[in-house]
C-alpha cells in the first residue's frame, strides 16, 4: 500500500522516518489519541560518495506538518545517532524534551551551542522514572550500553504496550553507570507487551557482546609491551572505555591525556553528572608534552578516520601539539562503522607509511561492542515475551536476519519496518497500512537542504566527471564575434587542454553556425547548443559528462 492513509484517534502507530533501513540517523514516532510521540532524533556522516557533506538529518516534514499534536520527544541515550540532529531540527518541531540528567546534559550543550537554549522545554527525567507526555505513559528501564543513563523505553497507551529498546546490551559489569534493570524487564514482560521494537545491529554476531570491564586487563597487558608513545582512539562518548584505558594506564605506569575537544566535553559532563571522579584527571595536550613518551598514553578523537579529528590530524604529522614518531602505537579501540572503511583505512595507512604500529581489534582483545549480539536478543525476548517483534536500527539484512531470530524464539508476529512504514500495533492485526515520504537532508554551510536538492547533486557531478565553463561573444548580427572562452575543471591534463580546447572552440563554431536565425537572437538557445557541443567534444575525448555553464555576451 501507498500513501498515507486517513489515521483515525484511536489508531495505536508506529513510523520509523530514521533508522530503520540503516545504523543511524534515528527518528521514530508513536501515535495513539491523536496524538505524536516521538523517540530519538539523530544524525549520520557523508561518506566519500557526498562530497563536502558531513552530516546527514532525516527529513521530519511528516511530523512537522502535525507538530500541534507532538506531544514530546524522548531521548533513549546521549549518542549522535539519537541527539545529533536535535540542534538542527527542532526548531521545525518546538516540542517538549525529555531525557535522564547525563543526556539532558549533553543536550543542553548542544542547544547553547546554536544559541537556542532557553527557547526549548528541555525536562529532566529521574533514571527508572514514570512520566506523562500526552496519551502514554512512559516509563525508562535502564539498559547497559556504551555511554551512561542508556534506556529502554515502555510506552503504555489505550492500544497497548511497546517495549522500545533503544540502543543496548546485556552487561554485567559496564565499569561506568548500573547495570540492566533485570527485574523491570520481567515484570514489563508479565504484564503484557504487544511489541518489542529493537536494535538489530549486532544481530549477525554468535554469542554475546562481551563486557566492558574485560578489557582493563586486555589494554594493560597491551601497553605493558610497547616502551614508546602510546594513542588510542575510541568513541568519545564511550565513557566506560575512558574509565577503562585510564584503570589500563596506570596499571601499566602510564598518565593519560585527552586529545581533541569532543572527549573533553564528554569528560566534563561526565563529572558534571558523577561518573569518572573515582579515576585520576586527564591531562592536556600541552601537559602531554612534559611527559616521557613511554608514561604516556594519548586518547585521541577519530576512530572512523574524520578528516578533522585529532589522529586524522596527528596522521598527517599536522597537529599543532602532538607528534607520533616510529615505534610509537596507534591503537583502535572501536568497530568500524559501515561506510567508514576507506577513511578510517587511510588514516591507518598514513600512520604505517610513517612507521607507526597500528593495532586492531583483530590483532588483540581491545574492544567491545554496545549492541547486542544474539544470545542476548534471546534473552531479551526470554523477558519480554512480545506477541511482535519490529526490528530496528539496522540495514534491512540486519533487520531480515533479526525477524527470522524472533520467530525463532517463538514470537508469534515479526514485521520489518523501513523508513516511512506506517505501521498499526493490534494484536493479531498488525500490518504496514501505508507509506510516508520520508528522505535525508544533510547540513551544507550552515543551511539545511535535502540530500537529493541540485546542488548536491551538481557537486556529484563535477566530483566524478568535472566541469566546464564557456563564455561566448555573439554580435549585432547574432553571429560569434569571436573564439569562445573556455575553461576546463578536472578533465584533462594541463598539456591536453589546449588540444581540447581547440576542438570545443571548432565545434562550437559550426553548431551556432548551423543555428536558424531566429535561435541565434535567444540567448537560451545559443547556450544550450554550445553546452551540447562542449559535453559532446569532452565526452568523446575523455567518456565525462561535465556540469557546463555557458555564458552568453552580446555586443
Amino acid at each position: 500500500m501507498s500513501g498515507v492513509p486517513k489515521i483515525k484517534e484511536e489508531d495505536f502507530l508506529f513510523l520509523p522516518l530514521g533508522g530503520s533501513d540503516e545504523i543511524g540517523m534515528n527518528l521514530n514516532l508513536y501515535h495513539y489519541g491523536g496524538k505524536w510521540l516521538m523517540v530519538d532524533l539523530g544524525i549520520s556522516f557523508g561518506d566519500d560518495t557526498m562530497p563536502g557533506i558531513d552530516v546527514l538529518l532525516p527529513d521530519p516534514e511528516f511530523i512537522e506538518e502535525r507538530r500541534k499534536d507532538l506531544v514530546g520527544l524522548v531521548i533513549t541515550h546521549g549518542h549522535e545517532d539519537h541527539i545529533g540532529a536535535i540542534p538542527h531540527l527542532w526548531p521545525r518541531l518546538r516540542c517538549p524534551i525529555y531525557a535522564t540528567p547525563f543526556t539532558a546534559t549533553l543536550i543542553r550543550r548542544k542547544l547553547t551551542e546554536v544559541g537556542i537554549l532557553e527557547q526549548v522545554e528541555l525536562i529532566e527525567v529521574d533514571i527508572s522514572a514514570n512520566f506523562v507526555p500526552g496519551p502514554f505513559e512512559l516509563q525508562f528501564i535502564t539498559l547497559t550500553h556504551s555511554i551512561p543513563e542508556a534506556n529502554g523505553l515502555a510506552i503504555r497507551c489505550g492500544g497497548g504496550t511497546v517495549m522500545h529498546t533503544g540502543d543496548w546490551k546485556f552487561d554485567p559489569d559496564p565499569v561506568v553507570g548500573r547495570t540492566s534493570d533485570i527485574d523491570a524487564l520481567r515484570e514489563l514482560g508479565d504484564e503484557g507487551v504487544l511489541a518489542l521494537i529493537g536494535d538489530s545491529t549486532n544481530v549477525l554476531d554468535p554469542g554475546r557482546s562481551g563486557s566492558e570491564a574485560s578489557l582493563t586487563d586486555s589494554l594493560a597487558e597491551l601497553f605493558r609491551q610497547h616502551d614508546q608513545r602510546i594513542a588510542i582512539t575510541c568513541f568519545a562518548s564511550n565513557v566506560g572505555r575512558l574509565a577503562n584505558i585510564s584503570a589500563a594506564a596506570a596499571a601499566a605506569g602510564r598518565n593519560v591525556a585527552l586529545v581533541g575537544r569532543s572527549l573533553w566535553r564528554m569528560y566534563e559532563a561526565s563529572l558534571q553528572n558523577g561518573y569518572l571522579r573515582d579515576i585520576p584527571e586527564f591531562l592536556s595536550e600541552k601537559d602531554a608534552g612534559f611527559i616521557p613518551r613511554d608514561k604516556l598514553v594519548l586518547i585521541c578523537t577519530g576512530s572512523q578516520g574524520e578528516s578533522r579529528a585529532a589522529l586524522a590530524r596527528i596522521a598527517e604529522n599536522a597537529h599543532p601539539e602532538i607528534t607520533l614518531e616510529r615505534g610509537d602505537v596507534v591503537v583502535f579501540s572501536s568497530r568500524e562503522i559501515p561506510g567508514n572503511e576507506t577513511a578510517i583505512g587511510r588514516v591507518q595507512s598514513r600512520l604505517v607509511a610513517r612507521g607507526i604500529e597500528v593495532v586492531t581489534e583483530r590483532d588483540h582483545h581491545v574492544h567491545v561492542s554496545g549492541h547486542p549480539a544474539r544470545e542476548e536478543l534471546v534473552e531479551m525476548y526470554q523477558y519480554i515475551r512480545p506477541k511482535v517483534a519490529v526490528p530496528v536500527h539496522g540495514s534491512p539484512r540486519h533487520l531480515e536476519a533479526h525477524a527470522r531470530l524472533a520467530r525463532e524464539c517463538q514470537v508469534p508476529e515479526s514485521i520489518v519496518p523501513g523508513n516511512g512504514s506506517l505501521i498499526r500495533l493490534e494484536e493479531g492485526n498488525v500490518e504496514i497500512i501505508g507509506w510516508v515520504p520520508t528522505g535525508m537532508l544533510t547540513v551544507d554551510g550552515g543551511r539545511i537542504i535535502p540530500l537529493e536538492s541540485s546542488v548536491i547533486g551538481d557537486r556529484k557531478k563535477m566530483l566524478f566527471n568535472g566541469a566546464v565553463s564557456a563564455t561566448v561573444l555573439m554580435n549585432g548580427k547574432d553571429q560569434l564575434h569571436s573564439d569562445p572562452v573556455l575553461t576546463f575543471n578536472g578533465i584533462a591534463d594541463e598539456g591536453e587542454i589546449d588540444a581540447l580546447s581547440d576542438t570545443a572552440k571548432d565545434l562550437i563554431w559550426e553548431t551556432v553556425g548551423a543555428l536558424g536565425k531566429k535561435a541565434r537572437a535567444k540567448d537560451d538557445e545559443v547556450g544550450e547548443a554550445v553546452r551540447r557541443a562542449v559535453r559532446r567534444v569532452v565526452r568523446a575525448e575523455y567518456g565525462k559528462r561535465p556540469v557546463t555553464t555557458v555564458h552568453v555576451l552580446r555586443v
